[in-house]
């Protein structure tokens, strides 16, 4: 089996409106050293999907269906329905995870050499001295400079990015098979954001993770990623290896977010496109596809398809499925 093995996930939510659909019937699959990227517009559930594998959602208010298999080495284990205290040897140990702000993330009234040593000690027989020295080591594996003096320090003593570079060494603190990281680079300047995207990169090479990254911008991921899969209102409608998703986007929304981000391979003969509208409400998504009120190709799809029937998420090719009545037309 892959590393991770995600199949038919529902989340639901209760709420004095009604019942919440965050997400709906998503399946993935990541394997060993390779990155995925999950994209979509605020509010797709790439988030949801990835808080409900490392069970980070209270179990009072929301209603998690599917399965999640991790290979540990000793088997398989589903994330899902494994007792509370086994999940919690494996999240944090075999399962990471970076947030989305660092800043709250972090606690504000403990140092970082505190917060990181507690995160290794937890999952390790050893003593302050060796974990503190781990911590060294992977503060300096991140780009800290003086990381000895710096394990005294609060986070608000950090800069934006520097803060996210403690993320990532919390993270990896444990060696984690897979690394989810949500949102890595929001927030911070653009060059900041291309040294945090090559620190993943050489990170994730040296120490051979899976790693999930969860975006809302596909220009972050074009050099990062290995597959990416696109999120609409709670379900996948698109997903590809990076290179064919680019290329060849099947999927109207997928084109649209393509299409509202700056080309440097080609030359910018009009303004960019924007995607018009907003996307649905989760306590009362429409029956077809989700997308049909904001689509501006509806209108090729004969009777009233698009309104009435969801489309299923078809394979294209080897490895490219789309959720679309316009399979294989959206490019022509």
């Amino acid at each position: 089996m892959s590393l991770l093995e995600v199949n038919n996930l529902l989340v639901e939510f209760r709420t004095p409106d009604g019942i919440v659909k965050a997400v709906d019937g998503v399946s993935f699959k990541v394997d060993r050293g390779e990155t995925l990227a999950i994209v979509g517009e605020s509010g797709s559930g790439k988030t949801v999907t990835n808080l409900a594998v490392m069970g980070l959602l209270p179990r009072k208010i929301a209603n998690i269906s599917g399965s999640a298999k991790l290979d540990t080495g000793a088997g398989p284990v589903d994330l899902l329905t494994i007792p509370r205290s086994e999940l919690r040897e494996i999240r944090g140990n075999d399962v990471a995870m970076i947030f989305q702000d660092p800043m709250s993330a972090l606690h504000p009234y403990y140092t970082i050499g505190n917060q990181i040593i507690e995160a290794h000690q937890i999952h390790n027989q050893c003593s302050q001295e060796d974990s503190e020295k781990r911590t060294i080591e992977l503060l300096e594996l991140v780009g800290i400079s003086d990381a000895r003096k710096r394990l005294n320090a609060f986070p608000h003593q950090f800069s934006g990015g520097m803060r996210q570079r403690v993320m990532i060494a919390m993270a990896l603190v444990n060696n984690p098979k897979v690394l989810i990281a949500d949102e890595p680079t929001t927030a911070l300047d653009v060059t900041v954001q291309a040294q945090i995207m090559k620190l993943l990169a050489d990170l994730q090479k040296e120490l051979g993770m899976a790693m999930i990254l969860i975006t809302h911008d596909l220009g972050v991921v074009a050099g990062s990623a290995d597959r990416i899969n696109v999120m609409y209102a709670g379900k996948i409608v698109e997903s590809a290896n990076v290179f064919e998703l680019f290329a060849t986007p099947q999927m109207p929304y997928t084109h649209g977010l393509l299409a509202s981000i700056p080309r440097v391979d080609r030359p910018q003969l009009q303004r960019l496109e924007t995607i018009s509208g907003q996307p649905p409400s989760l306590i009362s998504l429409p029956a077809g596809c989700a997308f049909a009120p904001r689509c501006a190709r509806k209108s090729e799809v004969s009777g009233s398809a698009c309104e009435l029937t969801m489309p299923a998420l078809v394979e294209i090719s080897t490895g490219h499925s789309s959720r679309c009545h316009l399979v294989g037309q959206v490019n022509r």
